[in-house]
């Protein structure tokens, strides 16, 4: 893990982006941030750094809110870093009470930042209700819960098609059902057969969502219905899910175990 508290003036550039299946040219801010101030290349073996991480365990008020299947443990046999990569795997299996095992690993209380460049790169899993996700919440979250600490969802499959993934905010007045989102199509790639770099770069008043290094949206205060929530530190999160509300229950075709495998977590400013 590296963790630098060096500041470096950010430089924004003003581009054009077509985006792909719009009609119409839009304005986007890009920053380019630079320095690198955390990285956990999970060259380690074991474990994941306890610097770094903490877990989230058990089921959550029903089912982390979302009516979610899966038991979250901190055992090797749901997370664990070797060969160079993090590694978090759901299995169908009877432990305490539910019928699947997972992970979920965040930062809170450990590394919290607003602002800058927050990417990974990651080979998801895929199948009928399997539900992995990179993403954030307000450092605030305790003091005002959700969804006032506000949500940045980095990159999301809904277990569906691996070849889509889903960019989203959520904030007071559009949350869950009424997130703000963007689904990106990798068209000739899958999520789930390859890595690829799933980033934003959050800025004042704009965060813009990368897949490889390809800008495909940019959400800003006009384009949410309610308060704009996203000038504070937040925390990330690296977790699968299996089931619930957004992506429905295993089936027949669902396939176990399902591994989400992480090479790299790295924030600049």
């Amino acid at each position: 893990m590296i963790h630098i508290n060096k500041l470096k003036i950010v430089s924004v550039l003003f581009i054009v982006l077509a985006f792909a299946g719009c009609t119409t040219d839009e304005t986007q801010t890009v920053a380019t941030f630079n320095t690198l101030v955390m990285a956990d290349e999970f060259d380690n073996t074991g474990a994941p750094d306890p610097d770094m991480w903490t877990y989230n365990i058990g089921t959550g008020s029903n089912g982390w809110g979302n009516n979610e299947l899966q038991y979250y443990t901190d055992r090797p046999e749901n997370v664990i870093v070797e060969g160079g990569t993090l590694k978090i795997t759901a299995r169908p299996e009877s432990f305490e009470g539910s019928g699947y095992t997972s992970a979920r690993l965040i930062t809170k209380g450990l590394f919290e930042k607003q602002y800058g460049r927050f990417e990974a790169r990651i080979k998801m899993p895929f199948g009928q209700g399997i539900w992995p996700a990179f993403w954030m919440l307000g450092n605030d979250i305790d003091e005002v819960s959700w969804p006032q600490c506000g949500e940045i969802d980095i990159i999301e499959n809904f277990g569906r098609n691996p070849t889509v993934i889903t960019g989203a905010v959520h904030g007071p007045g559009y949350n869950a059902g009424d997130a703000i989102f963007k689904d990106y199509d990798l068209v000739n790639e899958r999520i789930d057969t390859d890595f690829h770099i799933y980033g934003i770069e959050w800025g004042p008043n704009y965060i813009n969502y990368y897949v490889d290094d390809v800008l495909y949206n940019q959400i800003t205060p006009e384009d949410v219905p309610g308060e704009w929530v996203f000038d504070h530190p937040f925390f990330m999160i690296l977790n699968v899910a299996v089931g619930g509300n957004a992506v429905g229950s295993p089936n027949e075709t669902t396939q176990f175990p399902q591994t989400m495998y992480v090479d790299y977590i790295r924030v600049y400013e």
